[in-house]
């Protein structure tokens, strides 16, 4: 058996909102277990925009995870998605900055998000926002939910 397969399998689905970008900002996580244990996390910001809450989902749903797992991580954001798969690399090499020589935004998050995906053999996947998909549209409204609260 390899690695991977001997890691546990969760499914995570991801989402961002913001009321304003920027404004009132949330994310949410849905995550599911291969057992189908099931775990909703939230969280938001008072002042905020879309991309970073985008970045949290991501962050929180693998920081809640106890151990090394194999994960199928979806996102309807291809800035969270392209960003960890193709940009970060030449960011890192760049010194954290973009091909034009600009300061990498939010490269606090992605430097977080960078060391929650380590531990773990992810898959990312992107889904089209608001088509259905039903762990985004969870997502989503845990996003949304506390982006209202903040």
């Amino acid at each position: 058996m390899t690695e991977t397969a001997e890691l546990p399998r969760v499914e995570i689905a991801t989402d961002g909102a913001c009321k304003g970008n920027p404004g009132r900002g949330g994310w949410g996580a849905v995550l599911r277990a291969a057992d189908g244990r099931e775990r909703e996390l939230s969280g938001g910001e008072k002042v905020t925009t879309n991309n970073r809450m985008e970045l949290m989902a991501a962050i929180e749903g693998l920081k809640a995870l106890k151990r090394p797992c194999r994960v199928i991580l979806s996102t309807d954001s291809r800035y969270v998605m392209d960003g960890l798969t193709k940009w970060i690399k030449g960011w890192q090499k760049n010194g954290w900055k973009t091909a034009a020589k600009q300061p990498v935004k939010n490269a606090e998050l992605w430097q977080e998000l960078l060391a929650a995906a380590k531990p773990h053999r992810i898959e990312w996947v992107w889904v089209k926002g608001h088509a259905g998909h039903p762990d985004n549209e969870r997502a989503d409204k845990l996003a949304s939910d506390a982006a209202l609260a903040q």
